[in-house]
Order: C-alpha cells, then structure tokens, then sequence
C-alpha cells in the first residue's frame, strides 16, 4: 500500500517546482500547468493548494523563509557580540550562495517582480526588511558592545550589507564575496576590535 502524500508535502513540492521554474523561466514565465506537470499533480489539485498567482508567491516566499530560518539555525548566535554575530551572518550568507544558490535567485527574481508588482510586493517586500532588521540589530548589538563604530548608523549599515551581499550570489561577483565582506566588516568596525 503506497502512504498518501499529506497536504504539507504537496505544498512543499508545488513550492519547490516553483522554485525550480522562477530560476529556469523568471517569475513571467511561470506557469501553472508547468508546475502541476513537474508535481504529477492536475491543474485542478494545483488550484486546491494555490488557488491564485498571490497564494502561489506566498508558498514561494514562505519555503524561503523556512529555508533561511534552518540555515540561520545552524550557526547560534545569542548573547554574542556585534561583530561576531555579523561574521556567522557572512559565514551562512557564504554556505547559502555556495550550498543553495537558487534560494537567492528566486528571492532576488520576486523582488525584482516585487517592483511592478503591487501584491508581490506585499509579500516579499516585509522578507527584506526582515532581512535588513536583522543586520541593524547586529550594528546596535555592536556598537553598544564596542565591537564597531560608536557613530554607526546601524539602519544604514544594514542596507549597505544587504545591497552589497544580493549583487554577490550573481555568478560573475561570487569570487568577490570573501573580498566584500571583510571590506564591510572593516568599515564597520571599531578599529581596536579588528582581527
């Protein structure tokens, strides 16, 4: 007797054939009839799951966010430094890009969308600025700790990691990421705190 594939597997394999699709054709050549084709579902059991393009995106961005929360998971961070915590945040920015690249290219694709599109935007839009939330909580932790600059401005600092960190997944940039955020990490920090 075959197990009866439950709701939540069928979620999560709309969810990663969706993926797979957005990073073959873009989010505008996206098509249910692909994604069903790839599950071995019929495009009705497809609208059951994900009855419109936005139940579809929030799938997306839900499997994402699960998927960076596991990979945040990996490396504990509490009560530590500023400066270490941006490092683990490096060092899983770094994994992600080499282990998991399309996390980010179809991440990188609905924002991209996010811009012409008003209800992708509602979507994926809160995910960056989670994204960035939690590097400026990083620079608070730091500079109140003294691991980076006391005039650090800790919202700006996060855009200016988040901005540097979505251009280097690109394969062309990737070579250039260790470069990259040992320059962040020097501009930020507290020159005592370096090494």
């Amino acid at each position: 007797m075959t197990r009866r594939e439950s709701g939540d597997d069928r979620r999560i394999a709309i969810a990663q054939a969706a993926r797979a699709l957005i990073i073959k054709k873009g989010l505008e050549g996206l098509r249910t009839r692909d994604i069903a084709e790839r599950v071995g579902i019929n495009i009705a059991t497809l609208h059951y799951h994900v009855p419109t393009k936005e139940a579809l995106v929030t799938l997306v961005a839900a499997s994402l966010r699960e998927d960076f929360k596991a990979s945040a998971q990996r490396h504990p961070r509490a009560d530590l430094p500023g400066l270490q915590q941006l490092r683990i945040e490096f060092v899983e920015f770094a994994e992600i890009v080499a282990d998991s690249p399309e996390l980010i290219a179809v991440l990188s694709e609905l924002i991209d969308r996010a811009r012409r599109d008003p209800s992708i935007a509602e979507i994926i839009l809160p995910m960056q600025s989670f994204w960035t939330g939690q590097y400026a909580e990083i620079f608070r932790t730091g500079v109140s700790d003294g691991s980076f600059r006391p005039d650090l401005d800790p919202e700006a600092a996060a855009v200016i990691t988040t901005a540097a960190l979505s251009d280097c997944w690109r394969p062309h940039r990737r070579a250039q990421l260790p470069a990259v955020t040992a320059e962040l990490e020097r501009a930020f920090s507290f020159p005592s705190s370096q090494g």
